[in-house]
């Protein structure tokens, strides 16, 4: 049975080769930095298929987070992934990657009627949803600052960053989640459910919530009358 080949960036690069027929992670691979997926994202591919034996082609396709996240390192991995699924001509599937945060809340603890996932959206604001015990998505995502959030446990790496302020809008911060970010295992065992459902994941568009940083200037705006 083949592997589902899984990348997230919408934090650190995290890639993992998942079984098609458990849905267990067989290997993987993850960054301690959020900002070199350039550099380690084809290499850290490259090692799980030659690690194990895979080529490309032979894979059972690619599962992608499509964010929300920043936008040169989201980027990264939505082009990579829709390269390698041209070049060895398989399917690619588009996740949204704050659901692998809600697959590790479900995996870790005894999640109550609805919780939300939080990462860090930089400039002292959130990504975030929220979800029912089943996993279901019932509202976002959205970015906001962490003091928007509803006053429900909150699990994800932005949980840790904005312990302080959720605590005071009456949230609940999860200590045993302050470390998460979005991983290429857990991305993949949501796209496998998914798929398995019947849901279209073809569509890979990242998903930003905001404008780019980087602004067109001025001048190169204006028009000829």
């Amino acid at each position: 049975m083949p592997n589902y080949l899984a990348i997230d960036t919408s934090a650190n690069a995290s890639v993992a080769l998942v079984d098609k027929a458990t849905g267990s992670v067989v290997d993987q691979r993850v960054s301690s930095k959020g900002n070199d997926q350039t550099e380690t994202l084809s290499a850290y591919v490259k090692e799980l298929l030659d690690a194990h034996g895979q080529k490309g082609q032979d894979l059972a396709g690619i599962i992608v987070g499509v964010g929300p996240g920043p936008f040169t390192g989201l980027r990264v991995g939505l082009v990579a992934a829709r390269t390698f699924g041209f070049v060895w001509q398989i399917p690619v599937y588009g996740v949204m990657s704050l659901h692998a945060l809600a697959e590790q809340a479900l995996d870790s603890s005894q999640v109550p009627a609805e919780f939300v996932v939080a990462s860090d959206a930089r400039r002292k604001e959130v990504y975030w949803a929220r979800y029912d015990q089943d996993g279901t998505m019932v509202d976002g995502p959205h970015v906001s600052a962490a003091s928007a959030l509803p006053a429900l446990p909150v699990y994800g790496v932005g949980a840790g960053i904005y312990a302080e302020q959720l605590e005071e809008a009456g949230s609940q911060p999860m200590p045993e989640s302050f470390e998460w970010i979005a991983n290429a295992g857990y991305l993949a065992r949501r796209g496998m459910n998914e798929l398995a459902a019947g849901k279209d994941l073809s569509d890979t568009s990242p998903q930003y919530l905001r404008e780019s940083d980087a602004q067109v200037p001025a001048f190169m705006k204006q028009t000829k009358s």
